[in-house]
């Protein structure tokens, strides 16, 4: 995990604690130093089924650091079993756990007869941020639970962002579910309302896996395509707006088989729908005295790109240097830069990854809009955007600014839901 200089934007392996508690009916237990769940979730206070704040933990103190921890873990665990009423359990080691060598796969398989699954990933904070604790979760989990394949003609796992992470994690899957679902696929998720460990149980059995992600998540994806022979499509861009979710739906279709006429009906229909809103609102759209040609976007890679692509593809702007802050490993970074750069009409742009937020706000002071700025980015912008005058679109973590429950950005119908956004940001600063 790189060093952070300034402005956060990601937290320790750890927090990916959220993928356990994104699966409903499955909570975390902890092997960690005490408050570390509630410190880590600053998600808007997302809770859900099970609290953070009751999540069960060993809460380290130095007697363990001295003598080890593994007894205290053997009796949280059983504490946990009689008093939650949990689906499944999923052991998570923090950094003072790993340090001191407890083994936590030891102490679980302890448990191998309880009533309950009980599992466990190892995600100390010293390792990687919570975009890979995410990985090692998923693949954790798949590699102890998942049983035998028993394929279910279009079925399809489907995986987008990690959970909590990003502010419109769970809208933004959903609306990849519908366009699925109507192009006649079976998505198969495993977060969130409606769903459960029985979505977990037939992950094996599904035809595809589908994983819209640039990185993140790739490794669990790679590991179903290993052990149970599921072709996976990974897709690099989170669509948003017509031009990159026709795209996408049409690459699902070349990659599943599935029938092209009813694909080419569901694209005709959305994007009927998608232009004739755009046609209404045309003279806000086009009138520059509100929103200029140019903008910036610092944040994660999967925003940094579909964002991207979406205000160059649907709406003509021209992007200045975009910054990549999620630490994203360096064997994905040409891939990613290469994506960002694969813009219609032969438009490029700078890309640079980093972790100081310092020098991404003293870039963009430095840059030449030609008018006022367009940021997109975390909350960490807000100031930069006030001090500049620019218009600021809060789309990834940290987002304090306002509280998404099931808004989405994905989707023909989440690209207008980003362009409402954006136009109010630029409307509000007209002058009557």
């Amino acid at each position: 995990m790189a060093k952070i200089l300034d402005q956060p934007r990601y937290k320790c392996a750890l927090a990916a604690m959220q993928t356990v508690h994104a699966i409903p009916g499955a909570i975390p237990i902890l092997h960690s130093g005490p408050g570390c769940a509630a410190k880590l979730n600053d998600n808007n206070g997302t809770s859900g089924r099970y609290s953070p704040n009751i999540f069960p933990c060993t809460s380290i103190s130095e007697k363990e650091v001295v003598f080890g921890g593994t007894g205290k873990l053997r009796s949280t665990i059983e504490n946990a079993l009689k008093v939650i009423d949990a689906d499944l359990f999923v052991v998570l080691s923090g950094c003072t756990g790993e340090i001191i060598g407890d083994d936590i796969e030891e102490v679980v398989s302890n448990f191998a007869d309880a009533e309950k699954p009980v599992l466990w990933a190892k995600t100390p904070g010293f390792k990687g941020n919570n975009y890979v604790g995410h990985d090692w979760i998923l693949k954790s989990i798949f590699e102890q639970y998942l049983g035998s394949p028993n394929t279910e003609k279009g079925l399809v796992n489907l995986f987008v962002a990690p959970p909590q992470q990003d502010p419109y994690w769970l809208g933004n899957l959903r609306e990849i579910e519908a366009l699925l679902t109507e192009i006649g696929l079976k998505p198969n998720t495993i977060f969130g309302f409606g769903r459960s460990v029985e979505n977990l149980k037939k992950i094996p059995n599904a035809e595809f896996t589908i994983l819209v992600s640039p990185w993140a998540g790739t490794e669990s994806a790679k590991y179903l395509q290993t052990r149970f022979k599921i072709p996976l499509l990974q897709y690099p861009v989170l669509p948003i707006g017509a031009t990159e979710t026709t795209k996408f739906l049409r690459t699902v279709q070349e990659f599943t088989g599935i029938d092209k006429a009813l694909v080419e009906k569901v694209i005709t229909e959305k994007e009927a729908e998608f232009y004739y809103y755009i046609e209404r609102f045309a003279d806000t759209l086009l009138e520059t005295r509100i929103l200029g040609k140019r903008f910036t976007v610092a944040s994660d890679s999967e925003y940094a790109i579909a964002v991207t692509k979406f205000l160059v593809n649907d709406m003509g702007l021209f992007p200045e240097k975009i910054f990549i802050t999620d630490d994203a490993p360096k064997s994905f970074q040409q891939k990613i830069t290469d994506e960002l750069n694969n813009l219609n009409y032969g438009i490029t742009t700078q890309v640079q990854f980093t972790t100081d937020g310092h020098d991404i706000h003293e870039q963009i002071k430095a840059a030449d809009f030609a008018g006022t700025p367009l940021i997109l980015g975390s909350n960490w912008e807000k100031k930069l955007a006030v001090e500049l005058g620019a218009h600021f679109v809060n789309v990834s973590y940290p987002m304090l600014e306002k509280l998404v429950i099931n808004d989405h950005i994905a989707g023909y119908s989440g690209g207008l839901h980003l362009l409402e956004q954006i136009y109010t940001a630029a409307m509000s600063k007209l002058k009557l």
